[in-house]
């Protein structure tokens, strides 16, 4: 008897031949390469170093495209983009210590959003693994430690023979839900050395899917099926899986009103007339959802952000669907289930039963109202002004990049992004300079479309460098800084805490000279023509830069009471 596992895939005669010759002048970078081109991959980000020249060497001999950054922070945040745009594993190649721990921030923030990235680094010569202390340029004790609390999984290489294993091992981590970065790390002398290995011509992987439980789904169904107050909360999760859809198809059968987290924007249809929309830093979209009696949390670990920073208390029976175990019932008591989004919505679209109930697009009205009513008596006229002109300006289907600025806060509650995976924010940890890099790694992805990036002037002097990457390789970005002269959301936390700001204020540069200096195009603009002059730039070729001067304010918080 012959038994699946038993089956050996036999070489062609030219494999074999290939095999038994391989090309001359080939070292451990290009089985770096070859590694990857093999698993599929198209495109790398990164920078090189000294340390890692054998990987970008062997770049030249494949056919792999290149993007380089000028700073590893930014090349993360690029490369996280491109993940999160395309759902493949994006390759970002760096260098030993300093470059390696450059990118630290950008891979926080990869794995708080589940962004697949595949980091590659070289590390000091084999000789000083372990913590040898031989002083070699770059050298740390242990530089995977540095890591191991930020990645899913570190990877360290010690010989040619394990680079395509230890590769694939690690694109299977980074690609299996939740998705998210990961580390591996090759020593300088192994990348150097000539290679006898054959050329890498398979890297195949099957990255496991994560079902529900049935006997968990068949419960959730009961509890949903039965409910009176059902409503449903919508994280990344859902976009991640592509799963908007049966959210939807579960949302209409249910008759459950849906909030979108700020992670999960695009999830389901902004002008649904079960759209709570976004507003959750709002106590009256939290009162609903405290009300529900089954509240169905999809994609979400209900974390700071997501519950009106943990003032939200749920009154009714909890049903949580969510990748990542440790953020399962990690803020609240529910029914777990441990599950992609896409194949648990799929599980309760089979099994729950049907509701009737014509009063829930108007209670959903009275929330939007009260939302709407309590934002409108706080004079914030030109914030709205600014957003929708936003809006007006931005094709429906192209992605926008928001950094952690007062602008980007109202767009979390505030904007239509209407599609799933197209508004994308550094929420996940929090760090400036994401907004422009990242976007830059979105239209390397997908040259169609016009990408926006959105940063204040504080979050723009993170990425400034970036303006030569934007035009080295003419990429249709357009970035709006919003010049407030300083840290604005800084300023406002500091003005009501303690009465003055400190350390707020900021020297800035002319952005619109600067641009202009990089080769790069720029407009200063005003509320009134913002839409006008963001729209010209958004429909031209190439990069861009759009500068508004205006300081912006924060609508009031409801969780402090």
């Amino acid at each position: 008897m012959t038994h699946d596992h038993d089956l050996v895939l036999r070489p062609t005669a030219a494999q074999t031949e290939a095999a038994l010759n391989p090309p001359p002048g080939r070292n451990g970078g290009d089985l770096v390469v070859e590694s990857l081109a093999g698993l599929g991959a198209t495109t790398v980000f990164g920078l090189p170093g000294q340390h890692a020249l054998g990987m970008f060497d062997a770049l030249r001999r494949s056919d792999l495209r290149y993007i380089g950054l000028r700073v590893e922070n930014n090349a993360g945040f690029a490369a996280d983009a491109y993940g999160r745009v395309t759902g493949e594993a994006a390759p970002l190649l760096l260098s030993t210590g300093p470059g390696a721990l450059t990118s630290l921030a950008a891979l926080q923030e990869a794995r708080a959003a589940s962004a697949p990235v595949l980091a590659i680094s070289s590390q000091v010569p084999t000789a000083g693994l372990g913590g040898g202390r031989h002083g070699y340029l770059h050298e740390l004790p242990d530089q995977a430690a540095s890591f191991r609390g930020v990645v899913k999984s570190v990877h360290t290489v010690r010989t040619q023979s394990q680079i395509p294993s230890a590769i694939a091992e690690a694109w299977t981590s980074a690609l299996t839900v939740p998705h998210g970065p990961v580390w591996v790390e090759i020593p300088q002398d192994v990348l150097l050395a000539e290679t006898q290995i054959p050329v890498v011509t398979g890297g195949d992987t099957f990255p496991e899917e994560l079902p529900p439980r049935p006997e968990l789904t068949a419960v959730a169904a009961d509890l949903l099926s039965r409910a009176e107050r059902p409503a449903i909360v919508a994280g990344g999760g859902v976009v991640r899986a592509d799963a908007a859809k049966k959210l939807r198809q579960l949302a209409e059968r249910l008759q459950a009103p849906v909030v979108t987290t700020f992670g999960g924007k695009g999830a389901f249809p902004w002008t649904h007339p079960l759209s709570l929309q976004s507003w959750l830093e709002d106590r009256h979209t939290t009162d609903f959802l405290e009300g529900a009696d089954v509240l169905l949390v999809v994609g979400s670990g209900l974390g700071e952000l997501s519950s009106n920073y943990h003032t939200f208390k749920p009154r009714g029976r909890v049903i949580q669907i969510e990748a990542d175990l440790g953020k399962l019932e990690s803020n609240h008591p529910a029914l777990g289930i441990h599950a992609d989004a896409r194949l648990a919505l799929q599980a309760l679209l089979e099994t729950v039963g049907e509701r009737t109930d014509p009063s829930a697009p108007e209670r959903v009205r009275a929330v939007l109202d009260q939302v709407r009513e309590r934002i409108a008596a706080q004079e914030l006229t030109l914030e709205q002004d600014v957003l929708a002109a936003v809006r007006e300006a931005l094709p429906p289907g192209a992605p926008s990049f928001w950094d952690m600025t007062i602008l980007a806060y109202w767009a979390w509650s505030a904007f239509d992004a209407k599609a799933p995976n197209t508004m994308h924010s550094a929420q996940g940890a929090g760090g400036l300079g994401y907004g422009f890099p990242a976007a830059l790694g979105a239209a390397v992805a997908d040259p169609t479309h016009p990408v926006l990036a959105v940063s204040g002037d504080g979050g723009a002097l993170y990425s400034v460098a970036e303006l030569a990457t934007a035009r080295q390789y003419d990429l249709n970005v357009t970035w709006l800084i919003v010049d407030d002269g300083g840290y604005g959301i800084l300023r406002e936390y500091m003005t009501d805490a303690f009465g003055a700001p400190t350390a707020t204020e900021l020297t800035r540069p002319d952005y619109v000279a600067l641009a202009e200096s990089f080769g790069v195009p720029g407009v200063r603009t005003s509320p009134q023509t913002l839409a006008a002059d963001l729209a010209k730039a958004l429909a031209a070729p190439g990069p861009s830069v759009v500068v508004l001067p205006a300081v912006l304010r924060m609508f009031a918080p409801t969780h402090l009471g």
